[in-house]
């Protein structure tokens, strides 16, 4: 692959030696990505420009997304991170917990509004163990055996094996036994062992991450991965992370998508605390844009998925990101509750009707896809009245479903140990 030469007028000489190696099909080293971090100017323009060139080789025009819901079902957390603004104390009068029939309640309303994955992630609560994430996956599939179940990080797989004394790979084995589909792969922020003892103390350790997400794959679990970026770690960090997740993905091939996570700053307990002198305020838009399409060189070879994030970034800069190495557009979600508590204020649900809006807006075309990447429907350049669904009528997602500052004052739902161990 080549680029116009004129591309590359203006642009920084290391900048431009890194990009022509990437085009030539060379790895980019950490080294050569941290170059690429201080791309500004006419230097950025090229790497985005090298970036989408690549996407397009690797992946063409499709850019998918997935009908799913998110279903965040306790906030009460063992663990006090500190960029976490989502988790309570288990004596805090806004902890929920909702109970194994609420959580099918609300499997069951997002299938019949078309949705084809339920995310179950939540805080790691007490009273909660291996039996109850197993019983969970269980009852959701018993009610509904065609829904996609991508759950638990492995933060809570984890602390499934601590509670119970079993192995990650028990927990993992016993899961996918009971109808787990797939994991996300967060927890990860940056693998780093120093940085998060800065940002997480106590919080799961980078081999411990590797070790449950590698014996997933092994297991045939497919898993996401992620990096939270743009609070305290270093250029260096964060390629390391990338560099990380490559050499895994060429080990397992287990990771489906790469996720970005840009971290919001305005309402995280070590922003309102002071705790970190050298904190930033989330990434700007600019680090963004770099990050997205350096991992569009770093990763586009093994982890051919690279996600934006609309409830972190919004949904401009996430249409943007498409132009910058990005091909998925995630999911509908349909519920949000952990970016919305830490501050993020680009709602909670995104229908499938403004999604393919937004991508044919760019010139690409959508895909409905599953959590594995399969294709559902791959629609028209233009949009045509059969396309509209369920979900595309709702006019107040909360009124409907619910939201997040409703279940911390739901009475129904207040947390109780007795609830939680049932």
């Amino acid at each position: 692959m080549t680029l116009d030469k004129q591309v590359f007028r203006d642009v920084d000489a290391e900048v431009r030696g890194v990009l022509e190696r990437a085009l030539a099909g060379h790895d980019v080293s950490v080294d050569e990505a941290v170059i690429l971090c201080r791309a500004r100017g006419a230097s950025l323009h090229a790497l985005v420009a090298v970036a989408d060139t690549m996407r397009r080789a690797q992946v063409g025009d499709d850019v998918a997304y997935v009908v799913n819901r998110n279903i965040n079902f306790t906030n009460v957390c063992t663990k006090a991170c500190r960029f976490c603004a989502f988790s309570r104390q288990r004596k805090s009068d806004e902890g929920y917990f909702l109970p194994t029939e609420e959580i099918v309640r609300r499997v069951l309303q997002a299938k019949a509004f078309g949705a084809t994955e339920v995310c179950i992630q939540a805080g790691l609560a007490p009273g909660v163990d291996a039996h109850f994430y197993v019983g969970l996956v269980r009852a959701i599939k018993a009610a509904a055996p065609d829904i996609h179940v991508h759950a638990f990080s492995p933060e809570e797989v984890k602390y499934a094996a601590t509670q119970s004394g079993w192995s990650f790979d028990r927990v993992l084995r016993e899961l996918k036994e009971a109808g787990l589909g797939s994991l996300p792969g967060t927890s990860a922020e940056v693998l780093d062992d120093r940085l998060r003892a800065r940002i997480a103390p106590g919080r799961i350790t980078t081999a411990e991450w590797i070790d449950v997400i590698t014996s997933a794959h092994a297991l045939g679990l497919p898993t996401t991965s992620t990096l939270m970026y743009g609070h305290v770690e270093t250029d260096v960090e964060r390629m390391t992370h990338l560099d990380l997740l490559r050499s895994i993905q060429r080990r397992t091939g287990g990771f489906t998508e790469f996720v970005p996570l840009s971290f919001v700053h305005e309402e995280a307990p070590m922003t309102l605390r002071q705790q970190l002198p050298d904190l930033r305020q989330g990434p700007t838009g600019n680090d963004v844009i770099r990050l997205y399409a350096i991992a569009r060189l770093m990763l586009g070879s093994t982890i051919r998925n690279l996600q934006v994030s609309w409830v972190k970034d919004g949904l401009r800069q996430a249409q943007w990101l498409l132009a910058c190495g990005a091909n998925d557009f995630g999911g509908t979600l349909i519920n949000e509750s952990i970016s919305t508590s830490a501050g993020a204020s680009h709602g909670q649900l995104q229908s499938p009707a403004v999604l393919r809006r937004v991508i044919r807006d760019t010139g690409r075309t959508p895909i409905e896809r599953t959590t594995r990447y399969e294709v559902i429907r791959r629609y028209s350049a233009d949009p045509s009245p059969d396309e509209a669904g369920p979900l595309d009528q709702i006019a107040d997602s909360e009124e409907v479903f619910g939201s997040y500052d409703q279940l911390t004052r739901d009475p129904r739902f207040r947390f109780r140990l007795a609830v939680a161990a049932v």
